[in-house]
């Protein structure tokens, strides 16, 4: 691993050794490794997530060498640089059409494919249902039994390489329309209520204290979110700025999958 992880910030430094045939190899047998789950662009450890971002170079290194094809697919045509990933019997993954995910994304046994799409270097856990029109972005990190619900949009984050990919962990439900986006971080079975919106410059503010909590970039586990408002100030005077609010927990003795939508009932807010 090491020799490959130094062939590849070699090519990063000097994109003419993109040319030579072990180079290419070292590229196309990360992308393998990521497709089949061996490699992660970023995985959790004791002391929070860590990126690869040698890993994430390596996704970005594989565009110049691919070449461009056409991909037919029964009566549909594509024309690209990434193969689709195929073989999901084999994989245990239920895929329904149109569902589409690139060769170099890992969905484990368990991954439920609704009319999606998920990106080159994201992994997907077990039991996680990506439902329609909603799409996994590049490096993206989704956890086992995840709703995304319909047209959720989780965004990929391929440069800066250092930066930590956009991450849903265990457990999560994110309801209808939500947008995560900037490498933002959704704490275990954190619950999002239709519409939120979080990038790493959105208010996520605490509303469950005597006083207000502003975080940023993250959703503490077990936080139940909905679409909110506060007032700044501006040259042509005050107005209203979207921002997201952490108005309860759930309870850590509910049933997980029971608790999903309650969660959100609980406390009145549309799934």
């Amino acid at each position: 691993m090491q020799e490959l992880k130094n062939t590849i910030e070699q090519a990063w430094e000097d994109r003419t050794l993109l040319k030579q045939p072990q180079t290419q190899e070292a590229i196309r047998h990360i992308i393998e490794e990521l497709d089949k789950g061996r490699l992660r662009v970023a995985e959790p450890t004791e002391k929070g997530w860590v990126t690869n971002d040698w890993v994430k170079k390596a996704v970005i290194l594989y565009f110049p060498i691919a070449q461009m094809e056409t991909i037919e697919v029964g009566p549909f045509e594509f024309h690209d640089k990434i193969p689709l990933k195929k073989d999901y019997a084999a994989l245990g993954v239920r895929v329904v059409p149109h569902a589409i995910a690139r060769h170099g994304a890992f969905l484990e046994k368990g991954v439920i494919m609704m009319p999606s799409y998920v990106n080159i270097g994201a992994w997907v856990g077990s039991g996680t249902m990506v439902d329609t029109w909603a799409t996994v972005g590049s490096c993206a990190q989704i956890g086992r039994n995840v709703h995304l619900s319909g047209g959720v949009g989780i965004g990929g984050v391929l440069e800066p390489v250092q930066a930590t990919p956009t991450i849903i962990e265990d457990n999560c439900f994110i309801g209808s329309r939500c947008i995560v986006v900037e490498g933002v971080q959704i704490g275990k079975e954190a619950v999002l209520g239709a519409n939120v919106v979080l990038t790493q410059s959105t208010h996520i503010i605490d509303v469950t204290g005597a006083k207000p909590v502003t975080l940023k970039g993250k959703v503490p586990e077990r936080s139940v979110v909905i679409p909110g408002s506060y007032t700044k100030s501006f040259p042509a005077g005050e107005f209203q700025v979207a921002c997201a609010l952490i108005i309860g927990k759930r309870k850590a003795s509910t049933d997980k999958k029971v608790s999903l939508n309650n969660a959100l009932r609980d406390f009145g807010v549309s799934v």
